[in-house]
């Protein structure tokens, strides 16, 4: 038998080496990996020596040959074959060990420049890949060192590596193939500015984490994340307590998560089932707390609570009176990592440049029978300037009300209503099937929970247009002094007319907030 080994990570690849040559497999290698072999005592074989040709063009070639291919590709119950390689002088290949050049490793190196990507883009390597695991029936191909022990436990049995470990192999290397040219596809569409939504897409992610299960038990899931840099993002979080990350726990954080980069104040978001249930602005992240809490002491139960701003032990003392899920801030003091880390169940997660937001270029997907709906991701606040369409203005103080609950409407299912005031939501109206429940329930929420007093002169915010004056009169009747909608429905009149008999602040924003 003949090997054929060329590796750029090198992990476990001498051990593995020097384990087949005991077995009697004569061992041919390329450039760096058959020095490294050479230096153990390993007997090796130079791939020149094969081919007769010399590597050349920096390295470019070496296993680009017919002697190699032929090695590979030949099927050994295929009898015109076995005679042409005998003819040519062809030597088979039965087992390919190669992984790729580092190309991932190099793209997120900070400052890279092209020319050094294009150079870690693998050519030999694939095609020496690929053409074992097409002729998986005779060859075996090794492109994860975690299969080395697989196969050699096989070959010391069996003396051979069985036909259904070799056709796992081949699964394995054209997903491999696949991941890495997708990466190098994705890479150069960017840098050519290419279309980003062109007739066929591909994308590769990595898998993070094997769930228990994903929104119910008979389902199963997975985390994966983005290739490339996740500080300020989700995949990113470091996990300093706590059970594993349900995926529940993870789609219900995303959604806390993108509400809070919203806000540069100290801020804390309390989320249940990816809809926000609490926010509270203040100068210090205690009070901030405080107003998230007040907002619904029913539903913060259970539920995800993210903060910008590190949880002190003032803080920590009061989130560990209710049962929490998760816990997710830049950091803890160490006070409060030692409250709250008493709870067992609860989850501590700490994220770097928590502030950061997603690129331009990022995607929202949305999986559908059939297809997938790929759209860019929801980055903008407001279009433009606000735009005041009643007679009366809204005053200083209740423009702020109005920027603070469009914030949180803007992550509120659709359809979608928030009501807030004084840097507190007061109440949320969400994934209702149509706007008017969606306003009453907000309302109603909002008096039952803090009282009637605090909905009066508060702002009321939708993510869609009003097509009907209904929802003006029922916040008339709350007392609430303001809304904020993006306008544009072509019974606009009707809702301005409205707020002009109550004296409500109505402005639109020009921009709607979807969120299905």
């Amino acid at each position: 038998m003949r090997a054929l080994i060329s590796v750029s990570d090198k992990t476990g690849v001498v051990e593995f080496a020097k384990e087949i040559a005991k077995l009697g497999i004569e061992i041919v290698s390329t450039g760096g990996t058959y020095n490294v072999l050479k230096a153990e005592g390993i007997d090796v074989i130079n791939i020149s020596e094969v081919t007769n040709f010399p590597e050349c063009l920096d390295g470019r070639v070496k296993t680009l040959h017919p002697k190699i291919h032929a090695g590979i590709l030949a099927m050994r119950a295929n009898s015109e074959h076995m005679s042409q390689v005998k003819e040519l002088g062809v030597e088979l290949i039965d087992l390919v060990v190669v992984n790729l050049y580092p190309f991932k490793e190099t793209i997120l190196k900070p400052n890279v420049e092209l020319e050094e990507a294009i150079e870690n883009i693998d050519i030999g390597g694939p095609s020496m890949l690929r053409a074992a695991a097409k002729n998986y029936q005779d060859v075996s191909v090794i492109v994860d060192p975690c299969d080395y022990e697989k196969v050699l436990s096989e070959l010391r049995e069996n003396k051979k590596v069985s036909v259904e470990t070799n056709f796992y192999l081949s699964a394995k290397v054209f997903n491999h193939t696949a991941c890495y040219d997708t990466l190098i596809a994705n890479y150069l569409r960017k840098k050519a500015n290419l279309e980003k939504y062109p007739d066929t897409i591909s994308m590769t992610f990595e898998k993070v984490q094997d769930m228990r299960y994903g929104e119910n038990p008979h389902q199963k899931a997975a985390f994966y994340k983005e290739i490339g840099e996740n500080s300020g993002m989700l995949a990113g979080v470091k996990q300093l307590h706590g059970k594993e990350l349900s995926f529940n726990n993870i789609n219900d954080t995303h959604g806390a998560l993108e509400l809070l980069k919203e806000f540069d104040e100290p801020t804390v978001v309390a989320c249940k089932h990816s809809n926000p249930c609490g926010v509270g602005s203040s100068d210090n992240i205690f009070d901030a707390y405080i107003k998230a809490y007040s907002s619904d002491p029913t539903s913060i139960f259970g539920g995800i609570v993210c903060a910008n701003r590190e949880i002190d032990k003032k803080t920590a003392e009061e989130m560990s009176k209710i049962f929490l899920e998760i816990i997710l801030a830049p950091s803890f003091s160490e006070e409060a990592i030692e409250i709250l880390t008493k709870k067992k169940n609860i989850r501590l997660l700490t994220l770097e440049n928590i502030e950061k937001k997603q690129g331009e270029d990022a995607f929202d997907l949305k999986k559908v029978s059939g297809g997938l709906l790929i759209q860019d991701i929801d980055n903008k606040l407001l279009a433009g300037e606000l735009k005041c369409v009643t007679k009366r203005k809204p005053t200083e103080e209740e423009l702020e009300n109005m920027l603070f609950t469009w914030k949180i409407v803007k992550y509120v299912k659709s359809n979608g209503i928030a009501i807030g005031k004084n840097k507190q939501s007061i109440g949320i109206g969400p994934g209702q099937v149509n706007r008017i429940w969606a306003t009453m329930q907000a309302i109603d929420h909002g008096q039952k929970t803090l009282g009637e007093d605090f909905v009066k002169g508060a702002c009321l915010a939708s993510d869609a247009f009003f097509p009907f004056s209904d929802c003006v009169e029922e916040a008339h009747k709350a007392g609430i002094s303001c809304i904020i909608q993006p306008g544009g429905s072509i019974r606009d009149e009707e809702s301005i007319k409205a707020c002009d008999k109550y004296q409500i602040a109505m402005v639109f924003t020009d921009m709607r907030h979807f969120r299905h």
